[in-house]
């Protein structure tokens, strides 16, 4: 595995392509127009979106590869890791990169909702995949920031930058809504069945009392999805975070022990992964509008 060069600034990438640095915090790169280069692993201090269209062979993301096809976009938050492995081989890249650094965002909306995309968060395997009519409304943005910043700055130019950044990402927010319905809904009906026999297995184990209560990053874990795009899928898929589908799961399992006056209502919050007791009777009571004791008079 070759060693990952660590990129803080977005001159830094622009100098590896011999690309001018026309604005300090963001870049706008027609790969088409750049030099042939060799394959090179980065992590980014700085947001990146890559528009590829061309296959240029198995991108490496982490612990994980993605086959690159035709119109994928990726999108990555600082201090992700992305990139092939050097083999010696150059290429003629082909597609588009946006760069733009957190500074760039100081004391903007965008900054401030910045965590809203969760997409920046998601594994590369799950990268949006876009149809031809997508991808020119990509590109059109791309060109739009790109223009923007051959302009003689002025005091509109950050805003204007920004605002069309932004555009960007709502429609990049759009276009990953389509392709959540778009998706197969076996897939999705299939990654719910999972997420439910998780927690299932989950309380039906000594997990709870080991590691505590099962968190949606668990969960995800399981399903070999990253927790931003899991926990966005299930919100789609049923109108409801994975965090409220794992308490109500956990409420479930607290219903069938509090009928059990063998335990106390402390050994059920213990057993169910809680360290304190009355952590247990308050979510339980803002659950069901009952306590544990008040539910258990009346089964």
């Amino acid at each position: 595995m070759d060693q990952v060069m660590r990129l803080d600034q977005v001159r830094q990438y622009n100098d590896l392509l011999h690309v001018e640095t026309l604005h300090p915090q963001v870049s706008v790169i027609d790969f088409s127009q750049c030099r042939m280069t060799e394959h090179i692993r980065f992590s980014f201090g700085f947001y990146a979106i890559f528009l590829k269209e061309v296959r240029c062979g198995d991108l490496t993301y982490g612990r994980s590869t993605y086959d690159y096809q035709e119109g994928t976009l990726v999108c990555l938050a600082p201090g992700q890791c992305i990139g092939i492995d050097n083999r010696g081989v150059k290429f003629q890249p082909k597609g588009w990169a946006l760069l733009f650094h957190p500074d760039l965002l100081r004391g903007t909306e965008l900054g401030r909702n910045i965590r809203r995309y969760t997409f920046f968060s998601y594994e590369v395997r799950e990268a949006l995949h876009l149809s031809e009519q997508e991808r020119h409304t990509v590109v059109d943005c791309l060109r739009n920031i790109r223009r923007e910043l051959q302009q003689p700055a002025d005091q509109h130019s950050r805003t204007l930058i920004v605002n069309n950044i932004e555009m960007l990402l709502n429609y990049c927010t759009r276009f990953y809504d389509r392709q959540f319905l778009t998706r197969s809904q076996i897939a999705n009906k299939d990654i719910l069945a999972r997420f439910e026999q998780i927690l299932n297995d989950y309380f039906a184990s000594e997990q709870p009392l080991d590691a505590g209560l099962p968190t949606v990053q668990y969960c995800a874990g399981q399903l070999h999805l990253s927790p931003n795009y899991f926990g966005d899928l299930v919100k789609r898929e049923t109108g409801r975070t994975a965090q409220e589908h794992i308490q109500l799961r956990l409420i479930d399992a607290a219903k069938e022990r509090i009928a059990d006056r063998n335990h106390s209502i402390s050994d059920v919050a213990y057993c169910l992964g809680f360290k304190y007791p009355q952590h247990f009777t308050r979510l339980f009571k803002k659950v069901t509008g009952r306590t544990p004791n008040e539910y258990r008079k009346t089964i």
